[in-house]
């Protein structure tokens, strides 16, 4: 492992738990905005100022470019990384929850980083899953199912909803996918983290717009407006910044695996602000899920196999 790679490795694992910290804690900021927006209101209006917050930055020189003729190929990329990480996975989520339990979607969008190193398998060649990650993935997605339950656990089926829920963890992996295929010595991360919301934002229109928008001035009120711009310039401009960087530099499924982090996160967060009880099952499942994490990013021998193949593959980058 030559120097380079653990400095590009050490700046991806920074901004991968900064960007989880932020994640996880737009649950609260979404509660509360629930009760005077929809839905699709707020989930439109967050990626509304995170395109513009996203088109500011990349006016600043360190994120200017030559113009260029568009390529189809580049295009093509950013068009496919909106519709799966933007349209899909977000509306998905967001109307799962009007047919299952925020528990049920919870769950199952917590383990995004296993279909995503499901579907990556076949499609990044350098992307390889061996016995340390795989034990990882495990441990971390029993963690969740205990943190998300709290000690409460009711099994409650909703088809629609849970495989809408699953539609949007399938959304999150090709968009992991394709973040790969960007030319990054080309294009700066945040202008191509703008073509993706560019693009995100024209395909959520079909969708966003049949289910109608009755926002009024006074719903702008001055919380209101301070949580949508905290999740539309810090949870959307900032963190899809780095989340696309840390991508970048530590590979999708080293990257997608502190997705697990989010739940405990969220309930951390929900038991400081909200006041929401903790039981023994979440504390347990917190250390499940900051164990597998551990498990999934440790670097170490196995055996006579040496260094973890993925390893290998990321020094490349």
């Amino acid at each position: 492992m030559n120097s380079k790679f653990g400095s590009t490795s050490t700046a991806g694992h920074v901004t991968a738990g900064l960007t989880i910290l932020v994640w996880g804690t737009t649950f609260i900021a979404t509660k509360v905005l629930l009760e005077t927006f929809s839905p699709i209101e707020i989930l439109f209006l967050r990626f509304v100022l995170g395109y513009l917050g996203l088109h500011a930055l990349c006016r600043l020189p360190a994120f200017r470019m030559e113009k260029r003729r568009p390529v189809l190929r580049d295009e093509l990329i950013f068009a496919g990384a909106g519709l799966s990480g933007i349209a899909v996975y977000y509306v998905c989520e967001n109307i799962a929850l009007a047919y299952s339990s925020a528990s049920n979607v919870g769950i199952i969008v917590s383990v995004a980083p296993l279909t995503t190193a499901l579907v990556s398998i076949p499609l990044l060649k350098q992307e390889r899953i061996d016995k340390r990650i795989a034990l990882g993935f495990l441990m971390a997605s029993v963690g969740v199912f205990f943190v998300m339950t709290n000690g409460i656990f009711m099994l409650e089926l909703s088809p629609v909803g849970d495989l809408l829920a699953l539609a949007a963890t399938v959304g999150w992996a090709f968009y992991s996918i394709l973040l790969k295929r960007i030319d990054t010595t080309t294009y700066p991360v945040a202008v191509y983290t703008r073509k993706i919301f560019f693009y995100g934002l024209l395909w959520m229109i079909p969708v966003s717009l049949p289910m109608g928008f009755e926002l009024q001035t006074s719903d702008f009120t001055t919380k209101n407006i301070f949580l949508l711009l905290f999740l539309g310039l810090g949870a959307g401009t900032l963190c899809f910044l780095t989340w696309n960087f840390s991508v970048e530099k530590l590979g999708v499924l080293r990257a997608n695996a502190y997705i697990y982090l989010t739940p405990f996160i969220t309930f951390t967060a929900s038991a400081i602000i909200l006041k929401e009880r903790i039981t023994l099952v979440a504390i347990i499942g917190s250390f499940c899920i900051l164990g597998g994490l551990w498990l999934s990013e440790h670097r170490t021998q196995l055996g006579k196999s040496g260094i973890i193949r993925a390893a290998k593959s990321d020094s490349t980058i």
